[in-house]
């Protein structure tokens, strides 16, 4: 009896290599399509760089000369003075205020002093009297 092939769906070695092909086919096509596309985008680089090298040679090589404007259109080097009518007030200045005398020393230097006496106290360089007539003399 011959050998026929099974009808119907294939297997799953039938669908594997199925996807085998098909995948194979859209690689190889993207990779063509890809490139394809640098290609042409190369050569529109080429052609750009080209259009540009013919335009700067066609350009002329010298110096455009510098025109000065005529003498009597040049921008004047002083006005003229200002009629007196339209000449703002002179300014009155007040004298300067007597020097204002310097804040109270803030809280935080006096806790910042409090602290430093007592740790001379600490090191024994201030006694116990020392460090209270101090203290009495900082708070006041």
């Amino acid at each position: 009896m011959p050998l026929l092939g099974r009808m119907g769906r294939p297997g799953l070695l039938g669908m594997a290599a199925r996807t085998a092909v098909v995948a194979g086919t859209a690689t190889a096509v993207s990779g063509g399509v890809m490139r394809h596309q640098q290609k042409r985008a190369e050569e529109k680089y080429e052609q750009q760089q080209y259009e540009a090298q013919q335009a700067a040679a066609a350009q002329p090589q010298y110096a455009q000369p510098q025109y000065a404007p005529p003498p009597q259109y040049a921008a004047p080097q002083q006005y003229a003075p200002v009629p007196e009518q339209y000449a703002p007030p002179p300014q009155q200045y007040a004298p300067a205020p007597e020097q204002a005398p310097a804040p109270a020393p803030a809280q935080t230097d006096m806790v910042t002093e409090l602290e430093r006496l007592a740790k001379l106290k600490e090191q024994g360089v201030l006694s116990d009297a020392e460090f209270a007539a101090a203290k009495t003399k900082l708070l006041g």
